[in-house]
């Protein structure tokens, strides 16, 4: 079989990408040998590689096991019968990270039970997420059991997304949403993206929408600095401006076609600002929660006391995904005309 032969401080983007482009040959193992990660490619993914400028060998590879969660439990049969039950059959990836919520009755097995999620699995690391968020910044209540770093990279609709799942948050429910600003049309436009954190909607703006300027402001010096790492993974730097800071600081009053504010609780105390920065004509993508009984009066009137009479109309209201129970976070596109 056809190997790409993958250099380890490669391995993370370019297995991730070959992943995406579905050039994998999926019912084989990728293996390690001599520091470097063989990846079994199919012919496109030979081509690609090639052009990557990866070298592809010939080689013998073992299949790859169907890992379902019956087999993950025969993996853990050590541990008590009471305990086995309580196993998670459902977990997230982050790249070469996966995440998964345990018991508070697996604690003292979790060395053992990262272990074999990781040889499962097939990633390198597995994280512990207790639930929560602590401090204005939300940093996530997220341990490390099994492997050497909780970074990662994930590859999403064409976009890398380097982050440290225990520093920040990775919302994976907000899939579609970051898919669709990549499809927006905003060519030649000047875009305004209030809560920028790693890039998750400045990136595809700029990558696949073209945007001519994205300003992305991001208060978190954590979530900063990887924003600024995924620019130059993306290799949007050149049109993305990030501004380090509280968006309500902005100086750049009536600039911008298109503001993006992709944040949720609270949200709508910060849209009197994206009012202020858009320019006399554009488009609003706010994102809050709201009880589902109180839309879309709730909404309404909280846009109608944001534009200061300014003529408007809620275009478009999606629910992104369920919050808590009769609460949903949702965003919508106001249009904005004078």
């Amino acid at each position: 079989m056809r190997l790409a032969v993958v250099p380890r401080e490669r391995a993370g983007v370019t297995v991730s990408e070959l992943l995406e482009r579905d050039m994998v040959v999926r019912s084989a193992k990728i293996s390690k040998r001599d520091g470097d990660v063989l990846v079994p490619v199919n012919a496109a993914g030979e081509e690609h590689a090639a052009n990557l400028g990866l070298t592809v060998v010939e080689g013998e590879v073992h299949g790859r096991k169907d890992e379902s969660p019956q087999r993950i439990v025969a993996r853990l049969l050590s541990l008590p019968e009471d305990r086995m039950r309580l196993l998670p059959m459902r977990w997230e990836f982050v790249g070469d990270v996966a995440v998964l919520r345990l018991d508070e009755g697996l604690r003292p097995y979790e060395a053992e039970i990262g272990e074999a999620y990781a040889k499962a699995l097939g990633v390198s690391s597995v994280c512990v997420d207790r639930g929560g968020v602590s401090g204005e910044l939300r940093r996530p209540r997220i341990d490390l059991i099994h492997g050497e770093s909780s970074e990662s990279i994930r590859l999403e609709n064409g976009v890398l997304y380097k982050l440290d799942v225990r520093e920040l948050m990775f919302a994976s429910g907000n899939n579609d949403e970051r898919a669709r600003m990549g499809s927006l049309d905003c060519g030649g436009e000047t875009v305004v993206d209030m809560f920028a954190g790693i890039g998750y909607f400045s990136i595809p703006i700029a990558k696949h929408a073209g945007a001519e300027r994205v300003y992305a402001c991001e208060k978190n010096p954590v979530s900063f600095r990887y924003l600024k790492e995924n620019l130059a993974l993306n290799g949007v730097e050149g049109s993305v401006t990030p501004v380090l800071g509280d968006n309500r600081d902005l100086p750049i009053a009536g600039l911008a076609d298109r503001v993006v504010m992709g944040y949720v609780g609270g949200t709508r105390d910060f849209l009197w600002k994206g009012f202020e920065l858009l320019a006399p004509e554009g488009t609003i993508h706010f994102h809050d929660t709201y009880r589902v009984n109180e839309m879309p009066r709730a909404l309404e009137r909280d846009v109608a006391l944001a534009a200061g009479g300014r003529e408007h109309e809620v275009a478009s209201v999606r629910e992104v995904k369920s919050y808590a129970p009769s609460v949903s976070h949702y965003v919508a596109d106001i249009r904005v005309y004078g």
